[in-house]
């Protein structure tokens, strides 16, 4: 069974520009990019970008497959909002790679992504990766000594010959990355991505407004 999500912005776009207007219409809109490839795993997409806009976050879906209509790993059929190609020439505040072994395997062979994550590490924004897509640091030479987690069976894949230091825990914070373990967890990486952007109060109201703690 499969269905077309054609776009994230019309369910929580009315939300999201209530929480601006209440809590920080004061503040310069932050960004985020999403990548999206065939493989992608579905929860860590949709909740991170549902989350990250009803966080104040503007978010832009792309493609790295281009903006045709891409298949998840759970068979949920995404539409993006353009191409990675498209994306890469615009400077976001945070880069966020949902995983999927198979999403997470088209991030590490992408040269693309990799001139994405270099960039986003040299200027200093933030890269926030989740369940195998910390398989994409690896293979591109980035945040190479930071604290990070991932989905457990990756553990060693990703630290061999590394100099990471693998934490446990649900989500790990380290200067500008953030990584988390996988689905279960994906609300809870998104809030830490809107407490890192727009800080921690923001983060408890987003939590608050979704019956969840912060």
């Amino acid at each position: 069974m499969s269905f077309l999500v054609r776009s994230f912005t019309a369910a929580p776009k009315l939300y999201t520009n209530l929480v601006k207007f209440n809590f920080y219409s004061s503040m310069a809109k932050k960004s985020a990019l999403v990548v999206l490839s065939e493989g992608s795993e579905d929860m860590e997409c949709v909740i991170s970008v549902d989350v990250l806009r009803r966080g104040g976050i503007d978010v832009t879906v792309a493609g790295l497959q281009g903006n045709k209509v891409l298949e998840c790993q759970g068979k949920v059929k995404i539409q993006p909002d353009t191409s990675l190609e498209e994306a890469a020439n615009k400077q976001f505040d945070v880069v966020v790679l949902p995983g999927g072994m198979k999403g997470s395997e088209a991030f590490c062979a992408s040269n693309l992504v990799g001139k994405i994550l270099k960039e986003q590490e040299s200027s200093g924004r933030l890269i926030a990766a989740i369940c195998a897509a910390p398989l994409a640091l690896k293979a591109h030479g980035v945040c190479s000594t930071k604290k990070i987690t991932s989905y457990p069976s990756m553990e060693k894949e990703i630290t061999e010959g590394q100099k990471f230091t693998y934490l446990q825990d649900k989500v790990v914070v380290d200067g500008n990355l953030i990584t988390s373990r996988g689905p279960g967890t994906a609300v809870d990486f998104a809030l830490a991505i809107v407490d890192k952007l727009m800080g921690k109060e923001t983060a408890s109201t987003t939590a608050k407004r979704m019956l969840l703690e912060y």
